[in-house]
């Protein structure tokens, strides 16, 4: 197993996931151990390891990324009022995989 969650275990089907949205090319889900009351995940469908690793070639992606992003934090925040949109870099980064969290609320017990 590589450190890539998503082509691991979301994108090959090994671990089953809440849709909330899904084009040709990106997946919105529920975060499988949700860190907020609302936790969204948004990856791209390729992998890409970062943000900072987007080459030009793939600005189209980005584009269709950024579009599900905004339409599901315009859901979230019409449904509970605000949300904040989050992605990581290096060290902060867990999975290897560009990712964008959409998360609304405290954040939970993580115990």
């Amino acid at each position: 197993m590589t450190n890539d969650f998503y082509c691991d275990e979301v994108l090959s089907g090994k671990t089953a996931v809440e849709k909330v949205k899904e084009t040709a090319n990106v997946l919105a889900y529920h975060h499988t151990k949700p860190y907020y009351p609302v936790h969204i995940v948004v990856i791209p469908k390729k992998h890409i390891p970062s943000l900072i690793a987007i080459v030009e070639s793939e600005h189209d992606l980005l584009l269709e990324l950024m579009l599900v992003i905004k339409e599901t934090a315009a859901e979230v925040t019409k449904e509970y009022g605000s949300c904040k949109v989050i992605t990581n870099l290096g060290e902060y980064q867990d999975s290897k995989h560009l990712h964008w969290h959409i998360v609304s609320g405290q954040p939970l017990n993580q115990s």
